[in-house]
């Protein structure tokens, strides 16, 4: 099955790096027209010329804090107007917060939460209009698998995650009537940028690939994710092989699941090895 997506105008946030980059780079490969954001004005004009050089018909860029309702809205209708409309949004900025019930504060809480659930809801605000003005359309929520699986020492990810969660239930519920399809893709551990912050938390004097070794432990097919594994199925959620698909909850984890979320005892033998190394050098 050939997927077509030759013609649909793509949303795309935090699309500077990382899966938002990924995920911008299997739609341009599709000749998609992209609309797309990210808070880093010189690595988000780098992803915009590579998007170009890949095949994206057109690429429209801007800056934006997606947490800024007013600069949401102003850059869906600059987009909408640049691309002649828009048919797809992958709400995908964001990122992981860990904290206990003896570290983590109500105001911390809310401010993750404001970055997470709040820009999907802000996103979708903004392009719904869009969306139904012209029949239909899809929204994308990238989301976490610890919104299924809630972890105590991940507090602000499993809470807000699950609130995400919830999120895209209901939207897929109400905006269903008008040919809305949402859908929310569920992340486990992915092989990104972001494992220094891991290395730094659990295992100070490891390496981060002896950090991924670690967590790769605890997932059934023994690897983290690529950032195009996960590009690979929203693509799909957005092609017309789709058209049927809404309200669903697809976990992109490699078989990662509850019981198995955080690889504790590997984690720990880890640090405790790296550290005896390093104490005797």
């Amino acid at each position: 099955m050939l997927l077509d997506l030759s013609d649909r105008r793509v949303v795309v946030t935090g699309a500077s790096r990382g899966i938002g980059r990924a995920i911008a780079r299997a739609f341009a490969a599709e000749g998609c027209r992209l609309a797309v954001c990210a808070r880093g004005e010189d690595a988000l004009a780098e992803a915009a010329e590579e998007l170009r050089a890949l095949g994206a018909a057109e690429v429209f860029a801007r800056p934006v804090d997606v947490r800024d309702t007013p600069a949401v809205h102003a850059f869906v209708d600059a987009a909408a107007e640049a691309l002649g409309g828009l048919d797809v949004l992958v709400n995908n900025a964001g990122q992981g917060g860990s904290g206990t019930v003896d570290t983590l504060t109500a105001e911390q809480l809310m401010e993750h939460g404001n970055l997470i659930q709040g820009s999907h809801l802000r996103l979708a605000k903004a392009v719904v209009p869009h969306l139904r003005a012209q029949g239909g359309g899809r929204i994308i929520n990238i989301n976490a698998v610890a919104g299924k699986f809630p972890q105590p020492n991940g507090l602000q990810s499993s809470v807000n995650r699950a609130a995400a969660l919830a999120l895209s239930d209901a939207l897929a519920s109400g905006l269903g009537k008008d040919n809305i399809l949402v859908n929310s893709v569920n992340l486990g551990f992915v092989d990104t940028g972001q494992w220094v912050r891991h290395r730094d938390h659990h295992a100070p004097d490891a390496t981060v690939e002896q950090v991924q070794e670690a967590y790769a432990t605890a997932i059934p097919l023994g690897r983290l994710a690529t950032p195009e594994d996960v590009a690979g199925v929203v693509v799909f959620l957005a092609s017309d092989a789709a058209s049927y698909v809404t309200r669903a909850s697809i976990d992109v984890t490699g078989g990662l699941g509850v019981g198995r979320m955080f690889p504790a005892e590997a984690v720990a033998r880890l640090r405790e090895q790296t550290s005896a190394a390093a104490a005797a050098r």
